[in-house]
């Protein structure tokens, strides 16, 4: 079946669910920062995905709605399971229980890069052009200004967790590629939702049974399963409605720039709720973060190549330009 084409640009409704995307997954830092201290690692995720597969379950049954039970559409759950949840839940959790959730989330905004790179190879119309891979590398030092040099100084202490956190961000990459396929299935991200985390929940709570025995644990501070509901409720049930919506209609590449975003979000919690004070470099470092996504929008460097020539530099130039160039070859 032939799949449908995706937006090149995104939507000014798509932007909007974009950033509500990025302030409900910047929380998950917050929450999982909460939880990892009383809790261990398999447990949390485990209670993150199979909270959210009941509540998602139970909305599809109030809409009318049901999994489907084909073995195609399983495998295509299994798959997306193993890839957006199982593998970077479990990884980010861990190697949030070792590093702090600032130096966490610069590492978790490298999935744009990883996602641009999977896209490029996996599918035929999310190429890599000169002005996405730009965007991306300017959001990148644009997250890396804003977090500071600060969140850097345990790069040489805590090699593991963060490539650990890294290779979250290397699954999501390839789980935004992948997911594409319940378009082309014919799944609508309601169910392409509850069936991602039924999935995950399957393989997570025999594992973190037999690895964690949360029997044996004591009973968690009200803080803690607070913060694990509103983990599971929010910032995996709600957001991957968002995300799936967001995947059929922008494409893996363009879905992935909320990673860079996550990081504003959490800074702005803290200014907001914290009390802390905005520095420069936060101001420096989202002014980068916006010109990245302009760029990977594609629009902004068009109008760069037509009034400055350097859309050559971006990889397009302009359409004026290119047949002046054209018919002084076929001339020569």
């Amino acid at each position: 079946m032939t799949q449908a084409p995706i937006q090149k640009t995104i939507a000014a409704s798509d932007w909007a669910l974009l950033g509500l995307l990025s302030v409900i997954w910047g929380g998950s830092f917050l929450f999982v920062g909460v939880a990892v201290r009383e809790l261990p690692p398999l447990v949390i995720v485990a209670l993150r995905v199979s909270l959210a597969a009941l509540t998602l379950q139970i909305v599809l049954r109030a809409m009318g709605m049901r999994l489907p039970r084909e073995r195609r559409a399983w495998a295509a759950f299994f798959g997306m399971g193993i890839l957006n949840n199982v593998i970077p839940f479990s990884l980010i959790v861990w190697g949030q229980s070792h590093i702090a959730s600032g130096l966490a989330s610069i590492l978790n905004a490298t999935t744009p890069l990883f996602t641009v790179v999977v896209a490029h190879y996996l599918t035929s119309d999310e190429k890599l052009t000169g002005s996405r891979l730009g965007g991306v590398i300017v959001g990148f030092i644009g997250v890396a200004v804003m977090i500071g040099s600060a969140a850097l100084t345990s790069l040489n202490t805590n090699v593991l967790a963060q490539l650990a956190v890294l290779g979250a961000a290397l699954s999501y990459g390839f789980s935004g590629v992948f997911g594409r396929r319940f378009k082309t299935l014919g799944i609508p991200p309601l169910v392409a939702a509850a069936g991602q985390v039924t999935a995950s929940s399957c393989i997570l709570l025999p594992v973190s049974f037999i690895v964690d025995r949360p029997w044996t644990l004591h009973m968690p501070s009200m803080a803690t399963v607070l913060s694990l509901l509103a983990l599971a409720l929010v910032s995996t049930a709600v957001a991957y409605l968002i995300f799936f919506r967001l995947l059929a209609r922008a494409g893996a590449t363009n879905v992935g720039l909320v990673t860079f975003l996550i990081p504003v979000s959490a800074i702005l919690f803290g200014v907001l709720l914290l009390g802390e004070t905005l520095e420069v470099r936060h101001m420096a470092g989202m002014a980068l973060i916006a010109a990245g996504l302009m760029l990977i929008d594609g629009r902004p460097s068009a109008a760069i190549g037509r009034w400055f020539g350097a859309g050559a530099f971006f990889g397009e130039v302009d359409p004026v330009r290119r047949q002046k160039m054209r018919l002084g070859k076929e001339k020569n």
